[in-house]
């Protein structure tokens, strides 16, 4: 990695602590690149809002939640296409054969990456999952989504839906025979040297375990501050992880995953994957009038983007909320 710290990032600094300052966060890292350099890398803050939290270093480890769609699952997606174990036209019951009912076996992963399958967004079912044995849940899980009646009519909407990448994470992992995590470590996170990311369950660990996992909330359902545990309750219900949430990573990992994608989008390289699959993830699927969506991956909307004025329609990126 290739870094350049120019003495101008004294206004980003300020900018941070200014969000200390006022609440917006009780910490933060950023790091920003450029052509392969790092242009800035700066943290501010602490943990948590409390005088004696530890202050936020640049290796802190974040719950990514959301993030764990484009960074894990998504990526999973694009190494199966990649090598032509599955196509994103295909429908699902082909890819997970005498298991899906009418009508979720005529969806498709493209459907299921731009969030236009016509499923659900998002249900409690912790609350069940939790009276169960820890055996039963993600099997249960996946039922209770096949269940749940459709909210549109597949194609012609667009709602933002955890049950679509859920669905994902089955597949991937009927197609490649392994865990996602076990796929992802083995075809990304251990080759591009991403030490720290990665899923760490659903238990809570020792106070050394946890410092360098910056917290995420008092949980009201668990009755305690969450913290190397993964914030999302469906997630937490059934092991830890799902292919909604339950991936944690730092900047430096995540910078490293990032610059791979440009680089194949690019065409720099081609190790991991071909610039044609990257390119097509990156391009924004238009299946649905006004969509933002691409494959897995977002872009800016044309007005009050989260991501701002300054980005391009090209650009990609994603929100996760812990």
């Amino acid at each position: 990695m290739a870094f350049e710290k120019p003495g101008g990032n004294a206004p980003i600094k300020a900018l941070l602590e200014k969000g200390v300052e006022t609440g917006v966060f009780p910490g933060a890292v950023l790091l920003a690149a450029y052509r392969d350099k790092t242009r800035v890398f700066e943290k501010a803050g602490r943990y948590t809002a409390a005088i004696d939290s530890p202050h936020m270093a640049e290796d802190t480890l974040f719950d990514l939640a959301s993030l764990t769609k484009p960074f894990a699952t998504t990526l999973a997606v694009m190494k199966l296409v990649d090598s032509g174990k599955m196509e994103l036209d295909e429908p699902l019951a082909n890819l997970l054969p005498g298991l899906l009912p009418v009508p979720i076996g005529a969806l498709t992963p493209r459907l299921l990456l731009c969030h236009s399958a016509g499923l659900q967004s998002w249900a409690p079912f912790y609350r069940d999952l939790a009276l169960l044995p820890r055996s039963e849940t993600k099997i249960t899980l996946r039922k209770r989504i096949l269940e749940t009646p459709m909210a549109y009519v597949p194609g012609n909407g667009v709602l933002y839906s955890d049950f679509g990448f859920m669905l994902l994470e089955w597949i991937i992992e009927n197609i490649s025979g392994k865990a996602m995590p076990r796929f992802l470590e083995e075809h990304f996170y251990g080759p591009l040297n991403m030490k720290k990311t990665g899923f760490f369950g659903s238990h809570s660990m020792s106070g050394d375990e946890t410092s360098r996992f910056a917290p995420t909330e008092c949980c009201p359902w668990r009755k305690r501050v969450i913290r190397g545990e993964v914030h999302d309750e469906n997630a937490y219900s059934i092991g830890g992880y799902s292919g909604h949430a339950g991936l944690f990573s730092r900047a430096v990992d995540l910078f490293a995953l990032t610059e791979m994608l440009v680089d194949h989008y690019d065409g720099k390289r081609s190790d991991f994957l071909k610039p044609e699959t990257v390119r097509s993830f990156f391009s924004k699927q238009n299946i649905v009038k006004e969509s933002t969506w691409a494959l897995g991956w977002d872009t800016p909307s044309l007005s009050n983007s989260s991501a701002g004025d300054h980005l391009s329609e090209e650009s990609v990126g994603h929100l996760g909320f812990t």
